[in-house]
Formats: C-alpha cells, sequence, structure tokens
C-alpha cells in the first residue's frame, strides 16, 4: 500500500501529470528532475491523490470490528464519506463524489445505489488492493468476490466497473500466494463465473437485464487481451512481439485509438 501511494503520488504530480495530455511532455519533466530515481517524493512536495485516500479508506474498513456483511459494507459506506472531507487539491472523479453522497451507512443496505449505465469507470478499481490483502487465501475467494463487487458497486454500479474491483483485488491476493503471473489473466476469467452468479443471486431482479447486458464489454476485453499475449490457458508466459515496442508518442496515440 505505501508503494501504492509513492507512485500515485509520481503520476498524480499534484494533478499536472495525470491530467496532461501528452506522454512526451510527462516524460521531459520527470527527466528534468534527475529522473523517476532522482525524484525525492515527500508528502509537501508530491500529494497522493483520491486513488490512495479511498484505498486507505477501504482498509480502515476491513480492520474495524464487524462480525458480518452488513456491518462491513456499512463500514466501508461510512469510511468513504468520511474520506471526501480530505478531497481537496486531490481531483476526485464526479462519479466517486456523486456516488458517496448517495451513501447512507446506518440506514438498512445504505450502500446500496441503483444501476448506473454510465459508472464503468476506474474509481472501483483504484481502491480494491486491500480487499486482495485482507481475503488473499484461496479459500477465501468468494468473500473476495463479494467485498470487491460490494465495495466497488457503492460507486460504480456497473459490471465495467465494480469488476475492475474485482480484478485488482484478485491479482493483490495471487500476488500475496506468490501465483506466477502467467497464471493471473486466465484465474480472473475462472472467476468472472463466480461473479456473475453473485450479481444474479444479489441483485434486484429488475436489474438482470442491465448487469447481463452490459457483462461482456469487460470480459471480452479480457479474453482478447489474454489471446494476444498467449495467455489463455494460464500455461505459459506472455509472449511480446518486436513491434510491441512503442516510443512514448506511439502509445499515446495507440491508447487514444
Amino acid at each position: 500500500m505505501v508503494l501504492s501511494g509513492v507512485g500515485d503520488a509520481l503520476g498524480y504530480k499534484n494533478g499536472s501529470w495525470e491530467f496532461c495530455r501528452s506522454g512526451e511532455r510527462i516524460h521531459a519533466e520527470a527527466k528534468e528532475l534527475g529522473g523517476i530515481g532522482g525524484v525525492a517524493v515527500n508528502p509537501k512536495g508530491w500529494m497522493v491523490s483520491d486513488d490512495t485516500v479511498m484505498h486507505i479508506a477501504t482498509a480502515e474498513a476491513l480492520l474495524t470490528e464487524w462480525s458480518d456483511s452488513d456491518q462491513l459494507y456499512s463500514a466501508i459506506a461510512l469510511k468513504y464519506k468520511e474520506c471526501m472531507r480530505d478531497m481537496a487539491g486531490r481531483a476526485p472523479g464526479l462519479t466517486c463524489s456523486s456516488k458517496v453522497h448517495m451513501l447512507k451507512p446506518h440506514a438498512k443496505e445504505g450502500w446500496v445505489i441503483p444501476f448506473d449505465r454510465k459508472g464503468g469507470g476506474c474509481g472501483a478499481a483504484m481502491r480494491a488492493a486491500p480487499i486482495g490483502l485482507y481475503f488473499w487465501r484461496p479459500e477465501q475467494l468468494d468473500k473476495l468476490v463479494s467485498v470487491s463487487i460490494e465495495s466497488g458497486r457503492m460507486t460504480h454500479h456497473h459490471p465495467t466497473g465494480y469488476l475492475g474491483s474485482l480484478a485488482v483485488a484478485l491479482f493483490v491476493s495471487y500476488s500475496v500466494q506468490k501465483r506466477p503471473l502467467r497464471e493471473w489473466g486466465a484465474g480472473l476469467l475462472r472467476t468472472l463465473d463466480t461473479a456473475k452468479q453473485y450479481i444474479i443471486q444479489h441483485s434486484p431482479q429488475r436489474d438482470h437485464k442491465e448487469h447481463m447486458d452490459n457483462w461482456t464489454y469487460f470480459e471480452q476485453h479480457w479474453k482478447d487481451y489474454l489471446a494476444l499475449r498467449q495467455l489463455t490457458s494460464g500455461k505459459t508466459d506472455a509472449v511480446f512481439e518486436d513491434h510491441d515496442v512503442k516510443s512514448v508518442k506511439e502509445r499515446d496515440a495507440s491508447t487514444r485509438a
């Protein structure tokens, strides 16, 4: 989590790098600072963004005293609301800030918000790492799935949003388990079946069609990427072609394509 915060502070650079659309400019400025190894990251000159504040909130909620899922989800919702007081200069996303405002931690199922057709951003993923640290054992997979989905859809109630939360939590658990990287993507695809069943069982009937209609985008993009890298089976290491190596400018163009 500390390294994640350092990386966030570097990438955010008080907002100037996160919102800069030119990779070449960012690389040039980093070089002027002496390169990544020459940057002295400190809280005064390099503040963390909303990402770190919210993943700390997730961790704090997990460490509260809770005995059932309802108590845990209420704690997560409360921590998300509280952390919004520490967002000055951290550029929280509109989806996160507006949806957190809707949460009612002390009400019955007050962490539940309506399905959001525009809730497919990365705000759920950015704060999910502590879930993988807490529920890292293979036998805790069902709990990891449920908590990552429910915490994710407190703000990003859309498959592309809350499945991002699941992916981050799952990959962190794999890291703690010391599973080979080649197995991670295939493991995620298998886990998506568990996630789909969870959504069907724990979502209002009226929302089932919305979830299923928007499910394939996330899943298919992962299938395509794993096929590209020959990782579908999870038994071979990733394959990168020579032409995959791009300049900063080419990567920018490829990302926007």
